[in-house]
């Protein structure tokens, strides 16, 4: 009887096997056809931005005409707009299918071969516990970006203060006489100036505030609750509104400027 199971537990595992490979070939496939289409898009936006008037002035005339009212064209422009959307978001559920579907028949497979117990008892917990992953994930991701953000302006800061302090040093004049203007990076004599980053700074931390809802003088406490409200409100898979996609990201953009160090460093410009 234990070998019996043994081996029902190996053709399990097998499967499993073979469901993780599939999966992953067609998720690899959808993934790169996505990051194609995006890449050609990118390019056509590119192109007309740099014809200008004259794409403005072909699309007038009877050639534009023409392409607008061509079915294939149609088509073609409504691919690559919608495609990359639900191409992304059919690679995320692959991968959640890839994983609760695995994980499950793996555990089964364990249990027949070495008898060990299961790590949930239903399908669902599975899918619950991917999503708890991705959910972390994400947030460590975030974290990530806002400690990257945040180091950046400080490294501007660092520099501006350190060109205005070599400034009074030399009266406003170069080590080789140059003269320079407070332009990023202009000069003359070979010596780096840079550009003062606080009214940038600043409209950016008020932007931020702006879009998340709170007072330019919130401490971090009102700014991560305004931010949770925020998201979870714009979420693409609780708001199904055309724009929910682009606010949830700009809400998470915003979020992630409003660092600790940011915060800090606003209020204290103040």
């Amino acid at each position: 009887m234990n070998i019996l199971r043994k081996i029902a537990g190996k053709v399990l595992y097998g499967i499993a096997k073979l469901i993780s490979a599939i999966l992953g070939i067609l998720i690899a496939v959808i993934e790169t056809i996505v990051t194609f289409v995006i890449g050609v898009a990118r390019t056509f936006v590119i192109l007309i931005g740099m014809g200008g008037c004259l794409f403005l002035f072909l699309l007038t005339g009877p050639f534009g005409m023409f392409l607008l009212f061509n079915p294939i064209v149609l088509l073609l422009i409504l691919f690559f707009v919608v495609f990359p959307i639900l191409g992304t978001k059919f690679v995320s559920y692959l991968k959640y299918i890839r994983y609760t579907i695995t994980e499950y028949l793996f555990d089964r497979a364990s249990y027949l071969i070495d008898g060990i117990s299961y790590q949930f008892q239903s399908f669902n917990e599975y899918g619950d516990k991917y999503r708890r992953m991705e959910e972390e994930k994400w947030r460590e991701e975030q974290e990530r970006r806002r400690a990257q953000q945040q180091r950046e302006w400080e490294e501007r800061f660092r520099q501006w203060y350190e060109y205005q302090n070599s400034q009074r040093r030399t009266g406003g004049y170069g080590r080789q006489g140059g003269y320079y203007w407070h332009g990023q990076n202009a000069g003359y004599g070979g010596q780096q100036t840079y550009a003062d980053p606080t009214i940038e700074f600043k409209e950016k931390y008020e932007r931020s505030c702006d879009l998340l809802g709170v007072g330019y003088n919130a401490d971090k406490y009102e700014i991560k609750l305004a931010y949770r409200k925020k998201a979870k409100k714009y979420h693409p898979d609780l708001n199904k509104s055309p724009d929910a996609t682009k606010k949830f990201q700009e809400i998470n953009e915003a979020y992630e400027f409003l660092s600790d160090g940011n915060i800090e460093r606003y209020q204290s410009m103040r």
